[in-house]
């Protein structure tokens, strides 16, 4: 299946192990390359991207696609590197990063908001006291644009209440639908079994997340026998005004590990 994937390498000497960043719903590829994989390079690091099926420029449908789809599109493209990257997953991307390593090995791992090991049927309760009428339209039309449909709401899920008008609404523009059947295996179709992975994780969350709460995050770190660290952002940490600490901690992370 031909995937979008977006690279960028170092200027000098580049580090043997490469990264590679799993957005999460709505998203692509795109999200990682405003501001992460730029600043990875710098770095040293050989950074890459996809955009999961339907997203992006990735062929694919986006109705009817699975988790377990999904999974195989991170799997497909980390197959093509001569070194097993490192998986950076964002919300539902951080998901399907631990489903992929149920399976298969990597370096590292980093979780960034993740939606949790047991799925999202907090977060789901959550949204509902806060966005009753978008909950609502999801489960009427089984289609999950509906949370993100409009700037205002996309900056209640993903982005901080400062965050200029303008950029909301270029990012909000950039958006797209998500599978509902991958919602299903979040809710408990396919949940995530910590048990059966080994690799070494970092769990970030966000201290102003509407998505992802706290005892969710914490609750991930438990499971992988680590502790979740938080910065002062919304829930696109990798598109917030002060994406940079939450980046640095990953290169520090992940230098500790010797990669």
């Amino acid at each position: 299946m031909k995937l979008e994937v977006i690279h960028r390498s170092p200027q000098g000497n580049a580090k043997a192990t490469p990264l590679l960043f799993v957005h999460g719903k709505w998203h692509g590829a795109w999200c990682w390359d405003e501001y992460f994989l730029p600043y990875f390079a710098e770095h040293g690091y050989n950074s890459y991207a996809l955009s999961l099926r339907g997203h992006g420029t990735s062929v694919g449908k986006i109705w009817g696609a699975s988790i377990a789809d999904y999974v195989n599109d991170v799997a497909q493209t980390a197959s093509q590197f001569d070194t097993p990257p490192v998986i950076i997953g964002h919300s539902m991307g951080g998901f399907i990063t631990q489903k992929y390593l149920e399976t298969r090995t990597a370096p590292a791992a980093v979780l960034l908001t993740s939606v949790p090991y047991y799925g999202l049927w907090p977060a789901t309760f959550s949204l509902l006291m806060q966005r009753p009428l978008a909950v609502l339209k999801v489960l009427g039309t089984l289609r999950l644009y509906p949370v993100v449909e409009t700037p205002a709401l996309a900056q209640h899920a993903l982005f901080s209440k400062d965050m200029p008008a303008v950029k909301v609404a270029a990012y909000q523009k950039r958006l797209s639908d998500e599978s509902f059947r991958s919602y299903l295996d979040e809710l408990g179709l396919n949940l995530a079994r910590p048990k059966q992975i080994k690799t070494p994780m970092l769990v970030i969350g966000a201290a102003n997340d509407n998505v992802i709460s706290h005892r969710d995050v914490e609750a991930t770190a438990r499971a992988y026998g680590t502790k979740a660290e938080f910065f002062n952002m919304a829930h696109d940490v990798m598109l917030e005004a002060n994406w940079k600490p939450a980046a640095d901690r990953i290169i520090g992370w992940l230098q500790e590990k010797g990669l």
